[in-house]
C-alpha cells in the first residue's frame, strides 16, 4: 500500500486532519496513512522545517509527505508537489521543505492543475482542496509533471544560527519538546572512544569533523554554566540540569525527569554557546 505520512500545525482537536484522510482515501483507497505530528505550533513553518528534517528519513522509500503548515493560506505562495526520487512531498513553497532539500537532488512543480483538485477550492483550507487530492493522486502513482509547471527557485529559510570560533561553537535554540527538552542548532555531533564526541559543524565555512573532550566542554545558556556532555538522563540526578546528545545528534539541555525550558525560562531563539577543548590525539 502506499504511504502518506502527514506533519500540520492544525491539531487533533477538530475534523481537519480526518478530513483531509477521507479525501485521500476516496481517491486513493490503499493509502496507508502516518501521523508523524500534528502538533507543530501554529503558523510556525521553521519549527515544521525542522520536524520534517528530524522524521523523513525513518520513512520507507516511496512515501509522499503532505506537509500543510501553511500561514499564507489563500494568498499568492505557490503549493508544490516535490520528489527526491526515494520520496515525494506536497505543501505549500513557503521554505517549510528547506532543510530537508538542503542536501537533495529533487523537481519541483506547482499544484495548478485543476484536474488534481476537489472541485469546489475554498480559501482558507488549500489542506482539504488542494494539497490532499494532490498527495493522493501521487500515491496513486502520477508524476508531479502532470501537476503543473516546473519551479526552479523554491523558498528557503535562514538556516539556524552556527558560528565556528576559537574553541566554541555558538548557537541558538531551534526547539523544545514535549519533555522540555532544549534543543540547540550544535550538532551532527557522535560519541566515539569513551569520552570523545565528533563534532561537525555545518557552518559558512566548512571544516573538517572536530573531536572534543565530552568531559571539558561547557556551555552557557539562559545566564548559566554547565559543564561536560553526558550520554543519557540517568547519569545525573533526578531534578539535575545537564547537556547531552539528542537522538538526531543535536545538543540538548535536559534535566532528569524534569522540564528544562521552564527551569531555565529558555525560548526558540535564545543563544547557546559551547565551549570546548579537544581531546588528545
Amino acid at each position: 500500500m502506499p504511504t502518506i505520512a502527514l506533519l500540520t500545525d492544525f491539531g487533533v482537536e477538530d475534523v481537519y486532519v480526518g478530513v483531509m484522510k477521507g479525501v485521500m482515501k476516496n481517491i486513493c483507497p490503499d493509502s496507508d496513512f502516518i501521523d508523524i505530528t500534528h502538533a507543530i505550533p501554529p503558523q510556525d513553518v521553521r519549527s515544521g522545517a525542522l520536524a520534517l528534517l528530524d522524521a523523513y528519513s525513518y520513512f520507507p522509500k516511496g512515501t509522499v509527505f503532505l506537509v500543510v503548515v501553511d500561514p499564507g493560506v489563500g494568498s499568492d505562495r505557490l503549493p508544490i508537489a516535490v520528489s527526491t526520487g526515494d520520496y515525494h512531498f506536497i505543501a505549500p513553497d513557503n521554505g517549510v521543505l528547506t532543510y530537508m532539500l538542503a542536501d537533495a537532488d529533487f523537481r519541483a512543480h506547482a499544484l495548478t492543475n485543476t484536474a488534481y483538485r476537489l472541485p469546489a477550492t475554498s480559501s482558507t483550507f488549500h489542506g482539504r482542496d488542494i494539497f490532499a487530492p494532490a498527495a493522493a493522486h501521487l500515491a496513486a502513482g502520477i508524476d508531479i509533471s502532470r501537476f503543473g509547471a516546473s519551479v526552479e527557485n523554491l523558498i528557503i529559510l535562514p538556516q539556524p544560527k552556527l558560528t565556528l570560533g576559537d574553541s566554541e561553537l555558538i548557537g541558538e535554540v531551534v526547539r523544545i519538546d514535549h519533555f522540555g527538552n532544549i534543543i540547540t542548532s550544535i550538532g551532527h555531533l557522535h560519541w566515539h572512544g569513551a569520552n570523545c564526541v565528533y563534532l561537525h559543524p555545518k557552518t559558512s565555512s566548512p571544516s573538517n569533523a572536530i573531536s572534543i573532550d565530552a568531559d571539558s566542554a561547557s556551555v552557557q545558556i539562559a545566564g548559566i554554566s554547565l559543564n561536560s556532555i553526558k550520554r543519557a538522563y540517568h547519569e545525573v540526578e533526578i531534578g539535575q540540569l545537564a547537556l547531552q546528545i539528542d537522538s538526531t545528534g543535536q545538543l540538548e539541555v535536559m534535566i532528569n525527569q524534569g522540564n528544562a525550558s521552564q527551569r531555565l525560562g529558555v525560548s526558540v531563539g535564545d543563544e547557546i554557546v559551547l565551549r570546548y577543548k579537544l581531546c588528545p590525539d
